[in-house]
């Protein structure tokens, strides 16, 4: 089967997107970042040359390259037979399983375009993403408790009226929906795939970003392939990688820096682990010589408390990548040592840029910087966040960023993209960094009002919009505390009506408003009053330094409480 295949729908029937300047797309071309090849070649091309080597393994089963190739053109064209067709969205939920990678080459191969959604997301997000996308098709899991039942599902059908299928992966035990497992073994018959041109979006990724409303990253074959073949050029891999995909799958991190998709371009083996807890992936290490795996700086540290006694388990691992937050050197410095492999930190976002240090730089770069950027016509600025410009090598600034996989907008957001885009199309991250004379980067904070917790990007404002709707209270704001283990962790400060509301009580309503789990407040602050800046918002500085202090009697003129996440515990219920 082809890869090049294509159907001529009109490009106004495809995705709309905020494109590239023609120069720069011209010049990328001629740079060979952009090849004009789809992004099924990372499946086509590996199966063609090694068709029996493993591409998946998981602890429920495992896939070589011929039979993913083969499964996912089955569900293409069961898809295709029941009318879904080039030009499409699709909004899909599946965990670290087989089926993730099953589905999202259908969806390439038939051309419509998805957007992943992590599996611990709730009924918020997911119903954002659909309302933004207004898909053809949504692809859940039983195992999760939208799906569970139809309850959600009709929710969405009164809002989205061009869906046309529901599947549903575990088993279906009710009607408004087909069986996922039924269709991927359906026969494939003549299938011919019809991937969205090379220059048109082949899916979204997700933004983390500081706002309520989640944002959908617009990412091209071309920069998106050219992503990942570079990030397998500077990370070494071949086929004889096997990565360990702990951290969730749909992650732009775990997906192409270089990720999974980077593993099947080297024609290397994916084992899936259902998460980064470390005495299970240990094993999985031993059990199928694992040479490379992903995680977030809190999981490092939970793995370097867990490692005494099993370091023989880690013998086959050779790269460790640190990303997604922002990592201690002490911590650092204790990867090669104590797990007994090499140490690699990246710095990325979804929306494009991606940092690394190299596999041969020194150890003042390896463990204090997050990298360089990977492509050579990377165009990064760093500023003055107030007046825009240039600061000197050495001096904290804001990051600006434009290249050949940094998008140009985010998708039916133009007042954003004013916001976050400057007139000559340099996108403003919101990272605070230090650029050495080399190049290296080193993060060292954020101007966006955002919680970065273990990875896990929280919007301070979609919480505080909710905490508002709750009768008990009227002001409240969400700020980020140091945590040794996560980087950061939520603080909610809140003044109530009844000055008697618990931690317990705001989880529950959070909970019910249907957030994941990741987004709840790990504490809860009872205040007499904000305090205000002098322009009369709420001044986060002072509020994290009274966090700072212990929240001292008197700060807000009244003895403030406290009930941490610890004290609640033995009364809170679980998710779901």
């Amino acid at each position: 089967m082809s890869s090049q295949a294509t159907s001529t729908v009109n490009s106004a029937e495809l995705v709309e997107f905020s494109r590239w300047p023609q120069a720069l797309a011209d010049f990328y071309r001629q740079q060979g970042y952009w090849t004009d090849r789809p992004m099924t070649d990372l499946l086509s091309l590996p199966c063609q040359r090694r068709p029996d080597t493993l591409a998946l393994i998981s602890e429920h089963g495992s896939l070589s390259y011929l039979e993913l190739e083969q499964r996912s053109s089955q569900l293409a064209a069961a898809l295709q037979r029941r009318g879904l067709h080039q030009g499409q969205t699709a909004v899909v939920q599946l965990a670290n399983q087989l089926e993730y990678f099953v589905v999202f080459f259908a969806l390439l191969k038939l051309g419509i375009t998805p957007v992943n959604a992590l599996f611990s997301h709730q009924r918020r997000e997911l119903t954002s993403y659909a309302e933004q996308l207004q898909p053809a098709l949504i692809i859940g899991s039983a195992e999760h408790a939208l799906f569970a039942d139809k309850g959600f599902i009709d929710e969405l059908r009164l809002s989205l009226k061009q869906l046309q299928l529901v599947l549903v992966d575990g088993g279906v035990g009710y009607a408004g929906a087909e069986s996922l497992q039924q269709l991927i073994h359906e026969a494939a018959e003549d299938f011919q795939p019809t991937p969205t041109p090379a220059d048109e979006v082949a899916f979204f990724q997700l933004s983390g970003g500081s706002t309520g409303t989640p944002k959908l990253i617009p990412r091209t074959h071309n920069d998106y392939y050219y992503s990942i073949r570079r990030s397998v050029e500077i990370c070494q891999l071949d086929h004889n990688t096997r990565f360990l995909c702990a951290l969730p799958i749909a992650h732009n991190y775990t997906m192409s820096s270089p990720g999974s998709l980077g593993v099947f371009y080297a024609g290397g083996t994916v084992v899936l682990a259902p998460g980064p807890e470390a005495i299970n992936c240990f094993r999985l290490i031993e059990k199928y010589q694992v040479s490379m795996v992903a995680l977030v700086p809190s999981a490092v540290a939970l793995w370097l408390q867990a490692v005494p006694g099993h370091q023989q388990q880690l013998a086959s691992l050779q790269l460790l990548q640190v990303g997604g937050a922002s990592f201690a050197e002490a911590l650092a410095r204790r990867v090669p040592a104590e797990l007994g492999c090499q140490l690699q930190q990246v710095f990325g976002m979804a929306e494009g840029l991606v940092n690394y240090t190299r596999l041969n730089d020194d150890d003042q770069h390896r463990y204090t910087t997050q990298g360089y950027p990977m492509c050579p016509d990377d165009e990064v600025q760093v500023v003055d966040p107030e007046s825009r410009l240039p600061v000197a090598n050495g001096q904290p600034g804001l990051l600006l960023v434009r290249g050949p996989y940094t998008f140009r907008g985010y998708y039916r957001a133009p007042q954003h993209n004013a916001e976050v885009f400057n007139e000559d199309g340099f996108y403003a991250s919101g990272d605070l960094v230090v650029r050495d004379d080399a190049g290296y980067l080193q993060v060292v904070g954020r101007i966006k009002d955002q919680i970065n917790r273990g990875g896990e990007k929280v919007a301070a404002e979609e919480i505080e919009n909710l905490l508002l709707h709750h009768p008990d209270i009227y002001q409240a704001a969400l700020i980020s505390v140091p945590d040794q283990l996560m980087g950061e962790k939520s603080l909610a400060c809140i003044v109530s009506h009844s000055g008697k509301l618990r931690a317990i009580d705001v989880r529950k309503y959070l909970r019910a408003e249907g957030i994941a789990e990741y987004k709840l407040p790990d504490k809860v602050q009872l205040l007499a009053r904000l305090p205000l800046t002098p322009v009369g918002k709420t001044s986060k500085t002072l509020l994290r330094q009274w966090a700072e202090a212990g929240f001292p009697a008197g700060c807000d003129e009244v003895h403030a409480t406290e009930l941490s996440l610890t004290e609640a515990s033995t009364t809170e219920q679980p998710a779901g």
